[in-house]
């Protein structure tokens, strides 16, 4: 069964810093690229960063650049994203998406989402 469980959600006031984690498992996490999508309230879909399957490559909506940092740990399954320098605007909840081309056909999983609120 595949699974993406996100985590590290919290209130936290403007300034501060959090860091979400999601775990995945179901599937060989080293052929995936991983990504980070927001969706804020009322508000749709926003991609925030991605990093590709060998943790060389990695990018980030200009938004956030510059105060958010993603990461990975293929032992440990794991995708991160630091986020420093929080903004009432960052509030939204976020989710972790895994994809590959697999047999020409692109492949998306996505997690159930982490509340992130970023007020005083």
């Amino acid at each position: 069964e595949v699974q993406l469980v996100e985590s590290g959600g919290d209130l936290v006031q403007p300034g501060g810093s959090l860091r979400l984690s999601c775990v995945v498992s179901g599937f060989t996490f080293t052929s995936y690229s991983m990504s980070w999508v927001r969706q804020a309230p009322g508000k749709g879909l926003e991609w925030v960063s991605s990093m590709d399957a060998d943790g060389r490559f990695e990018s980030y909506v200009r938004s956030v650049k510059g105060r958010f940092a993603i990461s990975r740990d293929n032992a440990k399954n794991t995708v991160y994203l630091q986020m420093n320098s929080l903004k009432p605007e960052d509030t939204a909840v976020y989710y972790c998406n895994a994809r590959a081309v697999v047999a020409g056909l692109t492949v998306d999983y996505w997690g159930k989402g982490t509340l992130v609120t970023v007020s005083s």
